[in-house]
């Protein structure tokens, strides 16, 4: 992983492109995000650094949390995440990662927590058809049907699409073209839709996979 910085869903919107064309973005508040924690091979086994993001008050901190930030000079940040850059092992604790770590053309992948959606049935979940509305398939319509063979295999095989929790899940989208980068206040629109609601909290990285 060679950049990435954590930032929080501002909402969508859409830009001009020199030719006219209409493009849909989303816009990401990045950073700032100071280095908290430096993890190198001596000590952990592995380079890495633990990067802070959106100041929160003492006060709503424990002590081992307080005690954390003040042995790195950084004031308390409500998230805390886990990067293994490349070079991690030239990053000092209090770097600062602003959001011109990327540039407009850059490829990311962009990771967030999905809307929750609660314990929902398969037509919500999966998109299932209902049953038919006439006699003999009542009494609910909505139910998913048959759950398969009967004497064998005498079971519902695995993965079938049943209801239950819907959304609150970590997605990853991949390969979203870097739009716009306002450096000046943290900002970056990113071409697309990325998971969550507004006020997600969301992880940007160069993307891993090529075009």
């Amino acid at each position: 992983m060679k950049k990435a910085i954590i930032g929080k869903k501002l909402g969508m919107t859409q830009l001009f492109e020199e030719n006219g064309n209409v493009v849909p973005v989303t816009v990401i508040l990045a950073g700032p995000c100071p280095v908290v924690q430096k993890k190198t091979v001596d000590t952990d086994g592995y380079n890495a650094v633990q990067l802070g993001f959106e100041d929160i008050e003492d006060r709503k901190l424990n002590k081992p949390e307080l005690g954390h930030f003040k042995k790195a000079a950084v004031s308390g940040k409500r998230y805390l995440k886990e990067f293994r850059l490349d070079d991690a092992a030239s990053m000092e604790v209090g770097q600062v990662v602003n959001a011109d770590v990327f540039a407009a053309g850059d490829t990311v992948d962009v990771t967030g927590t999905t809307k929750g959606r609660g314990y929902s049935g398969v037509i919500k979940r999966w998109g299932c058809h209902r049953l038919r509305m006439t006699h003999g398939a009542g009494p609910v319509h909505r139910q998913p049907g048959s759950m398969g063979a009967n004497s064998s295999p005498s079971r519902i095989f695995k993965n079938k699409k049943m209801p239950g929790q819907y959304g609150n899940e970590k997605v990853t989208v991949l390969h979203l073209d870097v739009v716009r980068v306002d450096a000046e206040n943290n900002l970056i629109a990113v071409r697309g839709a990325v998971p969550g609601p507004k006020g997600g909290i969301v992880t940007l990285r160069n993307s891993v996979k090529g075009a």
